[in-house]
């Protein structure tokens, strides 16, 4: 071929920490290996792949012989493996020091399984900053693929973006192709043809050039409907015999091929960035449909074209504004991050900082971290996979130490004081062999963490129902996108009856020890919905601070000078911990209670990780007895105990009043969107206590909770396993 188009097919499998098994052999049902046995009978196409390290190595796991026949091609020179952080971290969400190590040892991992020669790597979710250069480079990386849009926004057009450019930071220089966002649309979606038809257009006007079609290989069979239009109604076999069809002119490739083959187009910074959807996704609710809204009125004026080159969306890292709950997940992975380098270097090594670092890596897995047209920070076991692995990192760090929950293991307990969640503001962390907490004092003195070792289960992994841009599209009802299979950018599909009337939204985070007051006539439905009125001024305000120690024992000691109407209590609140057991003391003194009143006090909280749904997950009173399951809306009146089971999960919470007490249940959902449509998807379950206090003589009431939990069922399940791995 004289001058032809080089057409470089990138293509990314993922799968996310944390996903169902089931999801996993899915995916590889569906999408990757009828791919790779449709692409195996065309000798004469080579493509470039990057599997993410999370489904590699459940694919090396669950189906070696897949593994071995893309290693199989490799050698062939068929397909050239992109490499990447090996477990699909935002880069700029990590530390420099996770950057370099998660690429360098997924490098090794692949250049050892499959016997690879790794040149490039993939970008997660194309979230870039400049500065990530040096650190691909120090990693051995000489290219990235970014979509067409990073470039736009450096002020190139698209006549300029057919081929890739080197960019540059502290001397170190890196080679970036520019994945096309037209064949993004046109691939799976449109006739074959259609592509063909636009490769040839850029190959008349533009020889030589080089066109590179970057994006999820589970466009090819997972996505809705795309399997049988991709696999029973043959358009991946159209698609390849066109691409075989028209090689006298159009060479399909790798990217070291079109490196090797054709020069730079030039040299150029790239402005930070995702593709353009997450950047409109990072946006503030409202900011996004006044995006959209202006986006379809300069369509229509016929002015969009010439005002896109202009147009900037949000932020990537905003992502931690607009779900606190992801700052949360950010921050204690940094606190591992930080306290395993500190153990590094002052000289720790060996098998178990190996594994804990290993499980770090897992834990900065990029998926709950964000939201967009899939479900992300909305899916409960993705925020659970990342809680396990963090917390499997630090126990293996406590363990190093002789600090971990095993039996051999000494016993201690502790409390301090530092800026844990990065806000600026201090935080207290209460901790021992068994469980650890964090409460932020300043925002109502609410636990916001509450790690069970034993598990690698955060309870408070929970999430706040809040307005999405996309919920006047759940008011306005479904549609199939039009003709033909839809992106799932266009496609609203309702997989639930009755959405609109689930929209619902808190105006407080769905912590544990959130204050309430409320009338005592406030009807129950109110406060199931988040309408209710808030009397007091607890519930969001600060609580002055203090930490206490004693032998075997600590304090989070929490009070509160405030508001309810024109009356004004003091609230102090007491969370201790000790060096033995998994039982958190919670005790509540109100002081300056009026004689008559007519409010309750109702301190909220939530518990994650316990879904609804099924018989094995339920209720049980003082008795023992099953009340109903965790889905379920109790409404109990002087009780002095309450129990929340979740025999799959292996765990026993046990909730114990010392003074008879009414208790409100009810599970948080949210209404989502993910690929499949729009979800009602379980959150948490809410567990209100609440009382209309009864001062006595000094104007005082007081309450002790006790919060138990009891893994010995799971403990019990890890020591058989155990057993049966040793016959």
């Amino acid at each position: 071929m004289h001058n032809p188009l080089r057409l470089v097919l990138v293509l990314h499998n993922h799968q996310p920490i944390g996903n169902f098994d089931g999801v996993f052999e899915q995916a590889y049902q569906d999408s990757y290996l009828p791919f790779l046995n449709v692409f195996e009978q065309y000798d004469n196409l080579r493509i470039a792949l990057h599997t993410s390290g999370s489904l590699m190595e459940w694919l090396d796991a669950n189906h070696p012989e897949y593994v071995d026949r893309l290693a199989s091609l490799v050698a062939k020179g068929r397909i050239e493996i992109v490499g990447g952080a090996f477990f699909e971290p935002i880069l700029t969400m990590i530390p420099s020091r996770d950057r370099r190590g998660q690429i360098t040892t997924y490098t090794q991992w692949l250049e050892q399984r499959l016997g690879a020669t790794v040149r490039g790597m993939w970008v997660p979710e194309r979230v870039w900053e400049q500065s990530l250069t040096s650190d691909l480079v120090h990693s051995e990386i000489s290219y990235t693929v970014l979509d067409d849009f990073h470039f736009k926004n450096a002020g190139l057009t698209t006549d300029q973006l057919h081929g890739y450019y080197v960019t540059e930071d502290d001397g170190n220089l890196l080679k970036v192709f520019p994945g096309s966002e037209q064949l993004r649309y046109l691939i799976p979606f449109q006739h074959a043809n259609e592509s063909i038809n636009y490769l040839r257009s850029v190959a008349e006007q533009h020889p030589g050039a080089v066109v590179v079609f970057g994006d999820d290989g589970e466009k090819f069979g997972t996505w809705p409907g795309t399997k049988e239009h991709v696999y029973d109604r043959g358009w991946l076999t159209q698609f390849f015999d066109a691409l075989s069809a028209n090689s006298d002119w159009l060479q399909v490739t790798t990217p070291s091929e079109a490196i090797q083959n054709v020069p730079p187009v030039g040299k150029l910074y790239i402005p930070e960035g995702s593709y353009r959807e997450m950047t409109e996704w990072a946006l503030p609710a409202a900011k996004i449909n006044q995006f959209e809204d202006l986006h379809h009125d300069f369509e229509e004026k016929g002015i969009w074209h010439q005002v896109v080159p202009y147009v900037r969306g949000g932020y990537w890292r905003n992502f931690k504004v607009k779900y606190p709950e992801t700052n949360v997940m950010y921050s204690r992975m940094q606190m591992v991050s930080r306290r395993l380098e500190q153990l590094v270097a002052e000289g720790a090594s060996g098998e178990l900082i190996d594994q804990a670092r290993l499980e770090l890596y897992r834990g900065q897995c990029n998926c709950s971290y964000w939201h967009g047209a899939f479900g992300g920070v909305y899916l409960p076991h993705l925020r659970n996979g990342v809680y396990q692995h963090l917390i499997a990192a630090e126990n293996l760090l406590n363990q190093f130490e002789n600090r971990g929950w095993q039996l051999d293991q000494q016993l201690w307990v502790e409390i301090d004081a530092a800026d844990f969640n990065l806000d600026g503001r201090p935080e207290s962390r209460l901790a021992n062999n068994r469980l650890m907490l964090l409460s932020s004092p300043v925002e109502g003195g609410q636990i916001y963490e509450l790690d069970v070792k034993t598990i690698c289960h955060n309870l408070q992994a929970t999430l706040t129902r809040r307005p999405e841009a996309y919920h006047r599209k759940v008011l306005t009802g479904p549609n199939d996108g039009g003709d033909g299979v839809a992106s799932i950018h266009d496609k609203v599909v309702f997989k639930q009856e009755g959405l609109d009337q689930r929209l619902q939204y808190d105006t407080w985070s769905r912590n544990s020890l959130v204050d309430h007051f409320y009338s005592v006539h406030v009807p129950r439905e109110a406060v199931v919905a988040g309408t209710a009125e808030e009397l007091g001024d607890f519930v969001h305000g600060p609580y002055e601070a203090k930490l206490r120690r004693a032998p075997g024992r600590v304090q989070l000691q929490l009070a509160r000078e405030g508001n309810i109407g024109d009356k004004r209590i003091q609230i102090t609140k007491g969370i201790t911990l000790t060096y033995e057991g998994s039982t958190v003391e919670i005790a509540y003194f109100v002081e300056n209670l009026p004689e008559q009143h007519e409010f309750l006090f109702a301190p909220e909280l939530n518990f994650a990780g316990l879904p609804a749904g099924a018989d094995d997950r339920y209720f049980y009173d003082a008795k023992k007895e099953k009340i109903n399951q965790l889905g379920s809306q109790l409404d109990l009146n002087e009780v002095n105990h309450l129990g929340l089971v979740d025999e799959w999960l292996g765990i026993d919470v046990g909730l114990a009043f010392d003074r008879p007490t009414a208790i409100w249940t009810y599970p948080v959902e949210t209404v989502s969107q993910s690929e499949g449509g729009f979800e009602l998807v379980h959150q948490s379950v809410a567990v209100v206590p609440h009382w209309h206090l009864i001062p006595d003589a000094n104007g005082c009431w007081s309450v002790t909770i006790n919060l138990s939990i009891d893994t010995s069922l799971a403990e019990g399940r890890m020591n058989e396993a155990v057993v049966a791995a040793t016959v």
